[in-house]
C-alpha cells in the first residue's frame, strides 16, 4: 500500500526536525565540552631558583605561591632543558628539546623559520578553541616577553610560512575568552637596574644579617646585600602572584583555572643562570586547580620543563604530538628517567656542556673545559656583584677551597655529583674509582641523547652582544664607574646601553 503524498510529507518533516534538533544538540554538547574544559595561566618567574619559603628558602615571605604550594602540587625535582633564557623558552614553546630544534643558541636563528613539523604549542591551543594571551597589564613590565630563538611575533596569526604570531591579545583575562590560556611572565625577579628600587619600596626589605648563603658565596657585606636584593623582588613577585590570584577570585574563574607557576632558568648568580649546575637547573615548579588537583601534594618526580608543555595540551584536551620529547606530569604513564640539559652559546662566550640528571645523581661533560666557568662574560660583569668582590678576596688568599672552585682556571672534562648528598655539588666524583660504573652508565645516557636531539640543522646566526661594546665603552669613558663595578657596586646596565647607544646615534 502506498502512503500518501500527507504521510510523506509528514514523515520528511519530521526526518528534518529530528536532524535539526541531533545537529543542534550536538553542537551544544561541543559547545559545553570546550566551556569545560580549563582555562590555563603559566606563570614564569625570571631567573629564579628553588627560592620560595615552600622550598626552604631562609629569610623570604613568598605567602602566596606557599599557598599554591598547598592548594595544589609542589614538584621538587622539575629542571630545565638549558640554563639560559632563550633556548629555555624555546624548548618549552615548542615542547622539544632545544638542541633538536636548533634553537640552542642565545638569541641566535631568530630570522629562521621554525623547521617542520614543529609548532609553537600555543597554535595547538588556538586550534583547539582556546583563546591564546601573553602578558597582563598589572605586572611589573606587562609580563609580554617571549624571547625564543625562531622567527616569530608576540600576537598574530601563525601559520609558520609568512605568518608567525605567537598568541591572540596581549594582556586582559576575562570570562568571555573562556577558555583561555594565558602565559605571564614575571619579570621582576631578572637581573635589572630596578633591584635597588623594589629595595627602596620595600615595607620590610629583606635582612643581610638574616640570609642563609652557600657554602660556595664568600660571606661578605656586599654579597649578603645582594642576596637579600634578590628575595626582596621575590616577594614582589609573590605579591603580584596573589594579585592575580584575587582578579580570578572577582571574575568568577578561579575554580576552573589551571594556575602553573615556574622559573625560566635558574637565578643569575655564581653556579646558576648558564650553569649545569642545580642553581641554574634546577626550577620551582607549583600546580593549583582547585577543581580537580588534590591539595598538598608533593611530587619527587624528575620533570623537564618541556613536560610542562605537554600538560598544558593535555589539560586542554589535545593529544600530545609525536615530535614533542614531553610527557604531561597527570599522565598515568609518566615516568621520566632522568632530564638532558645542555649549555651553549651565551653572548661571546661559545660553550658547549652536556649533562644528564636523575635528581639524585648529575654528570655534566664539559667539551670546552678551556672555558673557565668565570669566563668574564661582559653582560655579567654589570650583574654579579658577588663575582666582584670574590675575586678581589682570591687575590687576598681570602677565599676558602670551596668557594675558589668557581674561579678555577678551566672546568674538568667530566663531572659527578651525588645531590642527595653533595645539594651545593662541590664534591666532583668522577675521578673515583668508586663510582666509576655509575659515571660510565650516565655518559652512556648523555652520549644517548646527544644522538636523539640531533639538531634538525646546522644553520647558526648568533647576533653580537651589545654588553662586550658596553664595557669596553665603561672601562674608557666611565673609568670611575668601572672601579666601582669592581668594587660591588651595579652601576646600571640600562641606563648606561641607553646613554651608549644615545651617543652612537649622535656619531652616526
Amino acid at each position: 500500500m502506498k502512503a500518501s503524498s500527507k504521510q510523506v510529507f509528514c514523515n520528511s518533516l519530521f526526518l528534518i526536525s529530528f536532524l535539526i534538533f541531533t545537529n543542534c544538540k550536538q553542537e551544544s554538547t561541543v559547545k559545553d565540552q570546550i566551556e569545560k574544559r580549563p582555562n590555563i595561566i603559566w606563570l614564569m618567574a625570571e631567573d629564579i631558583s628553588l627560592d620560595l619559603a615552600c622550598y626552604g628558602m631562609k629569610a623570604v615571605k613568598t605567602p602566596n605561591l606557599d599557598q599554591m604550594a598547598k592548594d595544589g602540587i609542589k614538584f621538587t625535582n622539575a629542571y630545565v632543558t638549558n640554563p639560559i633564557c632563550s633556548p629555555s623558552r624555546s624548548a618549552m614553546m615548542v615542547g622539544v628539546h632545544q638542541v633538536k630544534t636548533n634553537t640552542h643558541n642565545h638569541r641566535s636563528n631568530r630570522d629562521e623559520v621554525l623547521s617542520s613539523p614543529y609548532l609553537p604549542f600555543t597554535k595547538h591551543l588556538r586550534d583547539a578553541g582556546y583563546t591564546t594571551i601573553l602578558g597582563h597589564h598589572s605586572v611589573r613590565g606587562k609580563g609580554r616577553k617571549t624571547d625564543v630563538n625562531f622567527k616569530h611575533q608576540p600576537v598574530g596569526e601563525w601559520n609558520g610560512k609568512d605568518k608567525f604570531g605567537l598568541f591572540d591579545k596581549f594582556d586582559s583575562i576575562n570570562p568571555a575568552d573562556t577558555p583561555f590560556f594565558a602565559q605571564i611572565q614575571l619579570n621582576v625577579t631578572h637581573r635589572g637596574d630596578w633591584w635597588n628600587e623594589i629595595r627602596e619600596q620595600s615595607q620590610h626589605p629583606v635582612n643581610p644579617d638574616n640570609v642563609e648563603l652557600p657554602p660556595y658565596y664568600a660571606d661578605h657585606p656586599t654579597v649578603r646585600l645582594d642576596w637579600a636584593k634578590y628575595l626582596d623582588t621575590m616577594e614582589y613577585m609573590d605579591d603580584e602572584v596573589g594579585m592575580l590570584f584575587k582578579e580570578l577570585e572577582e571574575k568568577g574563574l578561579a575554580d576552573n583555572t589551571v594556575v602553573i607557576f615556574i622559573g625560566d632558568n635558574g637565578r643569575c648568580n655564581l653556579k646558576g643562570k648558564g650553569y649545569l649546575h642545580d642553581p641554574g637547573l634546577r626550577i620551582p615548579f607549583l600546580m593549583k586547580w582547585p577543581k580537580e588537583i588534590k591539595p598538598n601534594q608533593v611530587r619527587d618526580d624528575v620533570v623537564s620543563a618541556t613536560d610542562i608543555t605537554a600538560t598544558i595540551l593535555d589539560l586542554a584536551g589535545v593529544n600530545t604530538p609525536k615530535y614533542m620529547t614531553s610527557t604531561s606530569v597527570l599522565s598515568e604513564n609518566f615516568n621520566r628517567k632522568e632530564v638532558y640539559a645542555a649549555r651553549d652559546l651565551w653572548d661571546e662566550i661559545e660553550e658547549k656542556s652536556r649533562a644528564v640528571t636523575d635528581g639524585k645523581w648529575k654528570y655534566i661533560r664539559n667539551d670546552k673545559p678551556e672555558i673557565p666557568w668565570e669566563a668574564g662574560q661582559a653582560y655579567l660583569e654589570f650583574y654579579r656583584p658577588a663575582v666582584h668582590i670574590m675575586r678581589t678576596l682570591k687575590k687576598e688568599g681570602k677565599l676558602t677551597e670551596e668557594q675558589q672552585q668557581f674561579f678555577s682556571d678551566s672546568k674538568p672534562l667530566e663531572e659527578l655529583y651525588n645531590i642527595e648528598e653533595d645539594p651545593f655539588e662541590l664534591n666532583n666524583l668522577a675521578n673515583q674509582d668508586q663510582y666509576i660504573s655509575i659515571l660510565e652508565s650516565l655518559r652512556d645516557k648523555t652520549i644517548y641523547y646527544d644522538g636523539l636531539m640531533t639538531p634538525v640543522s646546522d644553520v647558526y646566526n648568533p647576533v653580537h652582544a651589545s654588553a662586550v661594546d658596553l664595557l669596553e665603552w665603561v672601562k674608557t669613558e666611565k673609568p670611575a664607574m668601572y672601579q666601582d663595578m669592581l668594587s660591588g657596586v651595579e652601576i646600571g646596565f640600562q641606563k648606561l646601553s641607553k646613554e651608549h647607544k644615545e651617543l652612537n646615534k649622535t656619531k652616526n
